[in-house]
């Protein structure tokens, strides 16, 4: 069943899957359904209102693992600087396909689809594939992590994410330790603060204790070290009170082997009982040694799509994927992150994919699925 990349990526964009809310519930029955028609067996987890998953697998096992490709179909808000086309339209531009969720990371999504749904025939009687297409993955992995406590993935050999890589393919990147820090005080009219405990001034020790945070730990050969940054501070409700309440949110960037439950405790020890802390999203780093040889595989399948070589030094990515998730659901196999998309451009105003890009990533999955079919 022949499927244009660049039709379904304007298919898919026409969605409002802006997160949050989400509602990605009519974009996961469009891909649905192409997929049932193509010929896969497919599975619609609905775990919100309007929102789902979807399992789609083609082959036949035989106690060997399927290539699973994978990428999820929510975006970010449109921003508050105005766009200068329709975000929704699928305009294409000077060889650029514009719209909310291009890069990040519906092209990705059509690439892979297209390309599974043309070599139907060729995985039927093969360990084949699996796609899983996720909902939620913007604010923390959602689908991806329902998937995993659902019991319902199944197994995979290896792992393509299709997050935006400008088809360089990608080993590893960090983790993500979102935490919102409560600190409490007792109010008090402004003119009388010594009747009062300001809680600012206690966010404001804890700022200055977290800037000098440190880990503790060596950095990683490729993905550094990890980073801690202050994202938001809020206290107070007007200006002529003592504030009773400061929320800081705090974003932990981790790098493989460093325990996120440590880090929280590390923290805590140092912020005293009086801090609160509350996790708000938690997915580990993910990183597979460049010289396994599935990763080989992939470096020679993209260099003779694209005509690029890797290089000398593996690449990696600063932001986390649901690979974060579903690497170690399935046992922790060979990992790659490998898209169309433009890793500048995602959560951008006037975000685009080059239309040349996506039809490259078509031809790398596609040869990528033929490759470990035949094995």
């Amino acid at each position: 069943m022949h499927i244009d990349p660049i039709k379904l990526s304007r298919e898919l964009l026409a969605f409002n899957t802006i997160n949050p809310p989400g509602q990605e519930l009519n974009c996961i029955r469009h891909l649905e359904r192409i997929l049932s028609e193509a010929g896969l067996q497919t599975s619609v987890h609905v775990f919100a209102p309007d929102r789902a998953n979807l399992i789609a697998r083609i082959g036949e096992s035989n106690g060997k693992s399927p290539l699973c490709f994978t990428g999820h179909v929510d975006t970010v808000p449109l921003g508050n600087a105005a766009w200068s086309v329709d975000p929704f339209a699928g305009d294409i531009v000077d060889g650029k396909l514009y719209g909310r969720g291009t890069s990040d990371m519906k092209c990705g999504v059509a690439a892979f689809v297209a390309a599974i749904c043309g070599m139907t025939e060729i995985l039927r009687d093969t360990r084949g594939a699996v796609l899983v297409i996720t909902a939620g993955e913007e604010i923390g992995c959602e689908g991806a992590f329902e998937l995993a406590r659902a019991g319902v993935l199944g197994q995979a050999g290896a792992i393509v994410v299709a997050e935006p890589t400008s088809n360089v393919a990608v080993v590893g990147h960090k983790g993500a330790l979102w935490l919102k820090l409560i600190l409490r005080g007792v109010t008090a009219h402004g003119s009388m603060p010594h009747l009062g405990v300001n809680a600012a001034y206690k966010a404001a020790r804890a700022i200055t204790l977290l800037e000098n945070f440190q880990f503790n730990t060596a950095p990683h050969p490729y993905l550094g070290s990890p980073t801690l940054n202050i994202g938001t501070v809020h206290a107070g409700l007007n200006v002529n009170s003592v504030p009773d309440r400061a929320e800081i949110g705090v974003d932990i960037r981790s790098i493989p082997g460093l325990d996120h439950a440590d880090i929280k405790r590390q923290l805590q020890a140092e912020l005293g009982d009086g801090a609160e802390l509350e996790t708000l999203v938690d997915v580990g780093a993910v990183w597979t040694d460049p010289a396994t040889r599935w990763i080989g595989q992939v470096y020679d399948i993209v260099g003779s799509v694209t005509g690029k070589t890797i290089g000398t030094e593996p690449r990696t990515a600063p932001y986390f994927t649901d690979a974060s998730v579903l690497t170690p659901a399935f046992g922790n196999p060979p990992t790659i992150i490998l898209g169309p998309g433009e890793a500048a451009k995602a959560h951008q105003t006037d975000e685009y994919c080059l239309v040349d890009r996506i039809h490259e990533a078509t031809a790398i999955y596609a040869a990528l699925a033929a490759k470990w079919a035949a094995q």
